[in-house]
């Protein structure tokens, strides 16, 4: 479980968005946001890059539960894979701790592991937004929202501490744009 989760983390903090932005010369850490993901890809290097970013981003959370699942040998092992995926796009060793939010990762692990988990997270993310107007803060209210989501579907421990790990990175990148 341990091989799965540090592989997960491990492919989860490669920067694409910021190596995309460094092909252009550009710093993603310093331009738009400073945030080093796909929204800021899209602002400061157009919609082709980010939508590249993007596509990337979701691939390395679902490589990440294919991965772990097959260094564990079940599926718990993708979970751990699908968590330390988030864990380390959020807070990324080649970027000094600094990450994106999370969320595209998040999305592919969410995909990978069970697709209504993903469906869940969109509605909520989408009724929440139409009564409340403020995307960051909606982000965060789904993320903590993930471990209700994964019991609701999988009654199950394992499935508690997954949301809970997929959404606590999640919600700690999102604090700091509480008030935008």
């Amino acid at each position: 479980m341990f091989l799965a989760l540090f592989l997960g983390y491990f492919l989860g903090s490669l920067p694409i968005a910021y190596w995309f932005g460094a092909l252009r010369g550009r710093d993603l850490l310093r331009e738009g946001s400073g945030n080093p993901g796909a929204l800021n890809a899209y602002r400061v290097l157009g919609p082709v890059p980010g939508f590249l970013v993007l596509l990337l981003d979701l691939f390395k959370g679902i490589l990440a539960v294919a991965l772990g699942e097959g260094v564990a040998g079940s599926p718990l092992g993708g979970l751990a894979g699908g968590v330390g995926a988030v864990w380390g796009h959020a807070f990324s060793p080649w970027l000094l701790l600094k990450g994106g939010k999370g969320l595209a990762a998040g999305a592919g692990v969410l995909l990978a592991v069970d697709p209504r988990l993903l469906l869940l997270s969109l509605l909520l993310f989408a009724m929440l937004f139409a009564l409340f107007r403020r995307p960051y803060r909606v982000a965060l209210a789904v993320a903590l929202a993930q471990p209700f989501l994964a019991s609701v579907l999988h009654p199950v421990p394992p499935y508690l501490l997954f949301g809970l790990g997929l959404g606590l990175p999640v919600a700690l990148r999102h604090l700091k744009d509480w008030q935008r």
